[in-house]
């Protein structure tokens, strides 16, 4: 029986979350709250709806020709993916059956270290990793929750060796400072397993689904940050990583 998971939504021809075209599964439910959510109704674990991996592989099917000639693949995302390991893990492997290539897009909140995580890295071809902040109170005022255990979870992969990308949004007045930049840079120094680094500008495109759920934006009003910053930025991790690109 094909195993049932929680779907906020898929996507199609994704260009920016992975290698080449991508087939974009975001899956529901996650424990950070980040201040600039884009899917704000992904939060609740008990939303979206009930899928099946084998509901999810006939779609991702009919972009095989696309993945295969962009050197795409598949990419599983939220909410956070790794709230539903098992479920990842199931699709994960029936995508690499098929020849599809697999990407994880995580905050690194996982939950457990057990053979359904390790099979499930088995199966994932790349990690993106998004970090959120370097520094434990910033972390905390961004998410709601400590770093601590997304940075374990960075060491692991890179004890394992499995290929990630980092990926830091840049919010004009929480991760736009040298230091922090300075201080992520050492951090990625300390990971063997990382061959890229993406700045992803922030924007306030989700900001309509907070008020859709009647709740408070808390960044309203901000803006991205200049293209100034954005190359300041790049200049200074650049220093500690040869590959960093801004999104």
């Amino acid at each position: 029986m094909s195993r049932i998971g929680r779907l906020h939504h898929l996507e199609s021809c994704g260009a920016v979350d992975g290698p080449g075209i991508r087939f974009l599964v975001f899956l529901q439910g996650c424990v950070m709250r980040c201040q600039y959510c884009q899917n704000r109704d992904s939060w609740d674990l008990k939303g979206g709806r009930e899928v099946s991996v084998e509901e999810v592989m006939a779609e991702a099917r009919t972009y095989l020709p696309f993945m295969r000639a962009s050197g795409g693949g598949i990419t599983c995302s939220g909410g956070e993916a790794l709230l539903q390991p098992a479920f990842v893990r199931d699709l994960f492997v029936a995508a690499k059956a098929e020849g599809m290539h697999t990407c994880l897009d995580t905050n690194g909140y996982a939950c457990h270290y057990d053979d359904v995580l390790d099979a499930l890295l088995d199966a994932t071809d790349l990690v993106l990793l998004d970090i959120k902040h370097v520094e434990e109170g910033a972390h905390r005022v961004l998410t709601g929750i400590s770093p601590r255990r997304p940075f374990a979870f960075a060491h692991h992969l890179a004890a394992i060796g499995k290929p990630t990308w980092i990926r830091q949004v840049i919010v004009p007045g929480h991760t736009d400072s040298d230091e922090m930049m300075h201080r992520l840079g050492q951090f990625i120094q300390t990971l063997d397993n990382v061959e890229r680094v993406e700045l992803l500008p922030y924007h306030g495109l989700g900001e309509y689904k907070w008020e859709e759920l009647g709740q408070h934006y808390p960044l309203a009003g901000l803006e991205p940050p200049s293209r100034e910053t954005m190359e300041r930025l790049v200049a200074i991790a650049a220093r500690y990583h040869p590959q960093v690109v801004a999104g």
